[in-house]
């Protein structure tokens, strides 16, 4: 980073997520699930948001501390050194939603397509649709990579055990406080980290498609205010890919500058929000799960 950032902002979010997570499931039992809920999905998919500010290099330029504020596996899905490690590869990749180059692409080769049964073929499908990706897309996304680590340690490929047992550790840490310590049911906590993925994945969701050129390949999805903030702007991704230095809240005031131009030049989609996404998507595949370039 050759600039320097006021972080206050993301420190004032992670205060936020880590406290207001603690109070929703010390008080869950006092809450009507229909508000607990959906509170707790939201944080959960809040902390995914600052997980990937951390990434890249915020609130600090101390790469341990960033780790340590990011770590803690509210959403217990996947290691964050793994995240860290596949969104990096992501930003560095010569083809967008390549399933060849891009390790966070939404898409298989014709040749993985071929081999598909028709179950999965459905599933594929239905994937591309926003409803199957809100619904069943967090149970593809942990099964695909817990499945990939699984083959990883078949093959006598052990260079992941750490970040996989410290993750266990983390994930111990935070079921024993949502069960022992503060009463929740396991199941409901679940469906809380489902619920986060959920939205995480809706964010994902039109991010990234196939194109001709690389700056085809990335979207726009603008939101309104309280998207934004879950997002930490990651929605504007056309400019986050641009400056990936950037943090959230410049990221913000860069596209109010360059909004016009980014709109008319970067080549991609560009949605006014996500209900605009929904109107489009929410049955309808975007597009095919075989990438026509692979």
């Amino acid at each position: 980073m050759s600039e320097r950032w006021p972080e206050g902002p993301t420190w004032a979010v992670a205060l936020t997520i880590y406290v207001g997570w603690g109070l929703l499931t010390w008080h869950f039992g006092a809450l009507p699930l229909w508000v607990a809920l959906p509170a707790g999905a939201w944080l959960v998919a809040w902390h995914g948001s600052l997980q990937h500010e951390t990434v890249h290099g915020h609130p600090t330029r101390i790469a341990w501390i960033n780790t340590a504020i990011a770590t803690p596996p509210l959403g217990l899905w996947m290691p964050y050194a793994a995240y860290r490690e596949t969104h990096l590869a992501h930003h560095r990749t010569p083809a967008l939603a390549d399933p060849r180059h891009d390790p966070e692409a939404f898409y298989v080769t014709a040749e993985q397509w071929r081999r598909t049964g028709p179950v999965l073929r459905w599933l594929l499908i239905a994937n591309n649709t926003l409803l199957g990706r809100l619904t069943l897309g967090p149970a593809l996304t942990v099964s695909g990579y817990w499945q990939g680590e699984w083959r990883r340690i078949r093959t006598g490929d052990f260079s992941h055990w750490r970040q996989v047992l410290g993750h266990f550790v983390g994930m111990a840490a935070v079921l024993i406080w949502v069960g022992p310590v503060v009463g929740m049911s396991l199941w409901l906590y679940l469906l809380i980290a489902y619920g986060g993925l959920s939205l995480t994945l809706l964010r994902s969701f039109v991010e990234h498609a196939p194109g001709p050129r690389q700056q085809d390949r990335t979207a726009i999805v603008e939101g309104g205010l309280i998207w934004r903030l879950l997002f930490l702007n990651n929605n504007l991704h056309v400019l986050h890919h641009a400056h990936p230095g950037l943090p959230w809240y410049a990221i913000g005031r860069r596209y109010k500058v360059e909004r016009v131009a980014l709109r008319a030049s970067h080549g991609g989609q560009v949605f006014s929000g996500y209900a605009a996404v929904a109107r489009r998507y929410l049955f309808q595949p975007k597009d095919h799960p075989v990438n026509g370039d692979c």
